[in-house]
């Protein structure tokens, strides 16, 4: 047996706890019931009719980073790429990476005619992309420590403040109005040998929600940090993250949603050690049970699970861990999305492309293999969301012409039989929306 099978062991030891708080969470959280009552136009009733009310997009949130959107070296791979992203996802985070977004002083490369950087797509490209799919973007990330322009010099405050606000209001005008959810601070709790002038500045992450209340008063703002800030090193409401959190909220920072990062970029003989509280279900929940007390939603925003090799059994077992984690994700009332990193193979950060030993590349992460065929993971999100996690039923009016389902919070298709026809209607069924509906035939 493949010594990778240590790393479920800490699922398998909790089995019993994970199905109960998945089935219950799942049940609670993520359906209702809906009333659907079909009339006539003179407002009568249509009673023995049968209705099918089909799911067709969830309410929760889930996907890839879009960065390698024509990006790869040949038409064929880019035309794979767009049709199987739009299968798994429903939405894309993009690249807002300043260094990449800006190299030149004032010359933002938002049109898709724009110069290539590599995993950096132009921005008007994957916003059009994203409406052709029907997937919901969202930038990642406005104020980064690591991504500052060349040409800003980054040892004078006053000048890092008047281009980060420049920055803000720029890219606000342009994308607002497209981009509902937006990474406002990202990997603050690292502390660097050397960094810039603002990065120690006391109001950092106040200042930054404040700029970007002003121009994105109508948008999402979210934080975000990495996993070693959150889930290894856990000390209940003592934690970092959690008391950076509260300190900018007493302070009126505006944060709209929590994100978190969960990457396991650990060797391959350091695995099963490195993951155990990763991995271990009580430890999960205990962060999310705490960070929910902000009553703020939660973000998987960056996710990577490695597979280690192409070999059958590595990837069986991505796929695996893959389905507890997303299952607990799921689950849990707070969360509103789950974000994977790399879509595919061999075009990671930090390495050649197609150079399976370097950078990223090493922990064969994505869901797809350099060659563009689906892998096992691929496959056990699409299904968790399309099947398992998903509402299809056909029922009959009754003479009141009505009827009920339960079904997940998501947007509907209501088709209506009539004889040897259909007519077709459309519904959403929101948390915080209508439950019961109306339709005139």
């Amino acid at each position: 047996m493949n010594n990778r099978r240590a790393v479920l062991k800490a699922f398998e030891d909790h089995k019993e706890y994970i199905e109960k708080r998945v089935v219950e969470g799942i049940e609670n959280y993520r359906k209702t019931n809906a009333t659907l009552r079909i009339i006539d136009a003179e407002g009568n009733p249509i009673a023995g009719k049968k209705v099918t009310a089909k799911q067709t997009n969830h309410e929760f949130r889930y996907g890839a980073n879009l960065f390698m959107l024509d990006e790869f070296e040949c038409e064929e791979k880019n035309k794979l790429y767009r049709e199987l992203f739009a299968q798994c996802a429903n939405m894309a985070t993009l690249p807002f990476y300043w260094r990449d977004l800006e190299p030149e002083k004032g010359k933002p490369r938002y049109a898709k005619d724009s110069p290539k950087v590599y995993r950096r797509p132009a921005l008007d490209l994957c916003i059009e992309y994203c409406k052709e799919k029907g997937i919901e973007p969202k930038e990642h990330c406005l104020m980064y420590e690591e991504w500052y322009p060349t040409w800003l010099d980054t040892a004078n405050l006053a000048e890092m403040k008047e281009a980060l606000e420049n920055r803000f209001r720029d890219l606000a005008l342009h994308y607002a109005n497209d981009i509902p959810g937006w990474e406002v601070t990202n990997e603050t709790l690292y502390a660097f040998k050397e960094c810039t002038a603002f990065y120690n500045e006391p109001d950092l992450i106040e200042w930054c929600f404040a700029c970007a209340e002003k121009y994105l008063q109508n948008n999402k703002l979210i934080i975000n940090d990495a996993h070693c800030n959150i889930w290894n090193v856990f000390n209940w409401r003592r934690s970092a993250y959690y008391m950076q959190i509260e300190r900018a909220l007493l302070k009126g920072a505006r944060i709209d949603s929590i994100g978190m990062q969960f990457h396991m970029f650990f060797p391959r003989e350091d695995e099963a050690k490195e993951t155990a509280v990763y991995y271990n279900p009580t430890n999960i929940y205990n962060v999310l049970d705490c960070y929910a007390d902000f009553s703020k939603p939660i973000q998987i925003t960056e996710m990577t699970i490695p597979a280690y090799s192409c070999e059958p059994e590595d990837e069986s077992i991505q796929a695996e861990i893959m389905k507890w984690l997303y299952s607990i994700w799921f689950s849990h009332p707070s969360v509103e999305a789950i974000m994977y990193w790399n879509l595919v193979d061999g075009y990671a950060a930090f390495a050649p492309q197609g150079d399976m030993t370097a950078g990223e590349n090493y922990y064969h992460g994505g869901l797809l293999r350099f060659d563009m065929s689906p892998k096992p993971a691929f496959y056990t999100v699409k299904n968790l969301f399309e099947k398992e996690w998903h509402t299809e039923e056909t029922l009959e009016t009754d003479a009141s012409g009505n009827l009920s389902f339960n079904g997940f919070y998501g947007d509907y298709e209501i088709i209506i039989h009539v004889g040897d026809k259909t007519e077709t209607k459309t519904l959403s069924l929101t948390k915080n929306g209508d439950k019961e509906f109306q339709m005139i035939l």
